[in-house]
């Protein structure tokens, strides 16, 4: 049986002022029982648009190696466009409940597309404060345009849109990267399969919780992409664990935040037997406060073919 949206359980929830018990987290694993005291270091801040590559290459490098996270500036996505991306994934979400289940993923589908709740298997877990839409972007022949939301209109083409400039921003990271490991600079592209990279956008929707000191938004995990590019906004709500702390993430206005995923961690370690990345697989996770908080996160994903990435 299909439980409620989070988004409809939140809207009961204020009238009681407290949370159903499938929410409410194991004490230790509570957002003010995590939060780190005292003075805090922050992630890395690069500008992507730096006209010198090797200082370029060495900043991301020391960043994937030291954090595996960081967050990148002049990236080359125009704001307007975030803005009204931003804007159609809301739209959706304010949409009436019987419309947006239309493109809700199936019980019983192997695909993790469509408008959903949760995406872990163990029925018996605690839940998150979260519903999500999830669908690929690229490349053309894997999307299915029947997990797209036919409203709000634009929703479609600014998508698309958005596509083109996330691949570019996808494919200086990748050139970067590479150059980092030592490789040639087309190397982890190339190697993970040119244009045929399968991109993924989700857009992660946490309604407001009477009780933020209770629950997680998602809990603490590791990305199984080889890169996350989240676009987020002034409401803060994701954390990294590093050096036996949980760390905030601090906003920088139109700034994008660049996860090494577990993909990338894996290759570097079969490229050179010891990473250059962080060799402890970075845990994130997102909680949040009393307001609404709404995310997009893009995903790149490879099917590697380790023998193509080495220079002759």
């Amino acid at each position: 049986m299909e439980f409620d949206r989070v988004q409809t359980v939140a809207s009961l929830s204020f009238d009681k002022e407290t949370i159903p018990e499938e929410f409410i987290r194991p004490e230790k694993e509570q957002p003010a029982r995590t939060a780190s005291l005292g003075p805090v270091p922050e992630i890395p801040a690069i500008d992507l648009g730096d006209p010198d590559q090797e200082n370029l290459v060495r900043l991301i490098a020391g960043a994937s190696k030291e954090w595996g996270i960081f967050q990148v500036v002049n990236h080359g996505i125009p704001c307007d466009l975030i803005t009204k991306l931003q804007d159609v994934g809301k739209k959706f979400f304010e949409l009436p409940q019987e419309e947006k289940e239309l493109i809700a993923r199936p019980s019983d589908s192997k695909s993790i597309e469509g408008y959903g709740s949760k995406l872990q298997n163990n029925s018996q877990a605690k839940k998150s404060w979260v519903d999500h839409l999830f669908h690929r972007i690229w490349p053309p022949p894997s999307i299915n345009y029947k997990f797209w939301p036919s409203n709000p209109p634009s929703y479609r083409e600014v998508n698309e849109e958005y596509a083109k400039y996330m691949r570019e921003v996808a494919d200086k990271l990748l050139t970067t990267l590479s150059l980092g490991l030592g490789l040639d600079g087309h190397a982890l592209k190339e190697g993970a399969g040119g244009e045929e990279i399968e991109f993924m956008l989700k857009i992660n929707y946490y309604p407001p919780c009477p009780r933020p000191d209770l629950a997680l938004g998602v809990v603490a995990h590791t990305d199984l992409s080889a890169l996350t590019i989240l676009v987020p906004n002034e409401v803060p709500g994701l954390q990294i664990f590093k050096d036996e702390n949980w760390i905030e993430t601090k906003y920088i206005p139109n700034a994008l935040i660049i996860h090494i995923g577990d993909q990338i961690e894996v290759i570097s370690l079969v490229l050179i037997n010891l990473s250059i990345f962080s060799l402890d697989y970075l845990i994130i996770k997102h909680y949040f406060n009393f307001f609404f908080l709404f995310q997009i996160i893009n995903q790149v994903r490879f099917s590697f073919k380790i023998y193509n990435l080495r220079s002759n």
